[in-house]
């Protein structure tokens, strides 16, 4: 992972050093902003490499960008990009006689190597996140990228839920438990397909939405795990499938329902154990969601391989 800040620079250097250094030299764009603002800017920025892509995460005081051709001679990539707005939208020019606007939220798909300009729509910052995937061997099943113009992707909740959860879980550094390349290259096919590149009936689509569909489910079993009544119907419902299709996504990555909250469980578990000593194992126990404390200590066991309490002797030092 690489990381950095201007907050140690000195104020009336920030931003120069951000334009020169990071804007011209490291992202290859081109950004202003006026004189009499530069004292207050920050901005940080970090990355990390999964799956062969890289996924960063900026957060900087707002001011106006653009990839120019000279930019794009300078520093090319021949890369699918795959950004999320978080907050601080704005315009978007991508020189093609119409200008979109960016709101909080959304996502946007596009090649590296085209031209784009964009103006904040306020004072306020933004954070941004994107995930950069070099366009190499089958990642995009023989369709072309490079006139990709930024956009943002098509499709209705069903689609964006699991393309948005398995963006979230590429751009996590601690992500475990997953293959990085299915993960990226999956991605990759549903950017295609939501800007209509890719037919989503095609077999390696469905496979990739089937792997979104994936993530969605663990990000709202995580999200629920301490509901005593969660179950997989509860899931699948929310997911908009049915309880069979929802079994058969967990199982084709070796899955089971029921072991995976568990673990989900028991790893919330551990935590309360350590920073909340005030708590009885009996109320972490059922904080946690389980309901009983025989499958909590035999869950706990399981993981671990010792007691609650020999966790909490020890102080959550175990590896």
């Amino acid at each position: 992972m690489i990381s950095f800040t201007t907050d140690d620079i000195a104020p009336e250097r920030r931003f120069d050093q951000w334009r020169e250094v990071r804007g011209k030299s490291l992202f290859g764009v081109t950004i202003e902003l006026a004189a009499e603002k530069r004292l207050s800017f920050h901005g940080s920025f970090r990355a990390h490499a999964v799956g062969g892509a890289v996924a960063s995460e900026m957060r900087a005081s707002s001011y106006r960008i653009k990839r120019t051709d000279t930019d794009i001679a300078r520093i090319s990539g021949n890369s699918l990009c795959i950004a999320h707005q978080v907050t601080g939208g704005g315009l978007l020019d991508t020189g093609r006689g119409r200008v979109d606007t960016i709101h909080d939220g959304d996502m946007v798909v596009s090649h590296s190597d085209l031209p784009y300009s964009g103006q904040p729509d306020g004072e306020r910052g933004f954070l941004y996140r994107m995930l950069k995937i070099p366009i190499e061997g089958e990642i995009l099943l023989g369709r072309r990228a490079d006139d990709l113009f930024a956009a943002k992707p098509i499709g209705g909740t069903w689609f964006l839920r699991p393309f948005r959860a398995l963006f979230d879980a590429l751009m996590a550094p601690e992500r475990t438990g997953s293959d990085p390349l299915r993960d990226v290259a999956s991605i990759a096919r549903l950017a295609l397909a939501a800007r209509g590149r890719l037919p989503l009936g095609m077999p390696e689509v469905r496979a990739a939405l089937r792997t979104g569909v994936r993530h969605a489910a663990l990000e709202i079993m995580e999200r629920d795990k301490r509901l005593p009544g969660l179950n997989p119907a509860r899931v699948a419902m929310e997911l908009g499938i049915s309880r069979r299709q929802f079994y058969v996504v967990l199982e084709e990555a070796g899955l089971t329902f029921s072991r995976t909250l568990a673990a989900m469980r028991v790893r919330d578990a551990r935590r309360l154990l350590v920073e909340i000593p005030s708590l009885s194992i009996t109320q972490v126990a059922f904080a946690c969601g389980f309901d009983s404390l025989a499958t909590f200590y035999r869950a706990f066991a399981t993981t671990y391989g010792m007691t609650p309490s020999d966790m909490r002797g020890i102080g959550g030092r175990w590896q």
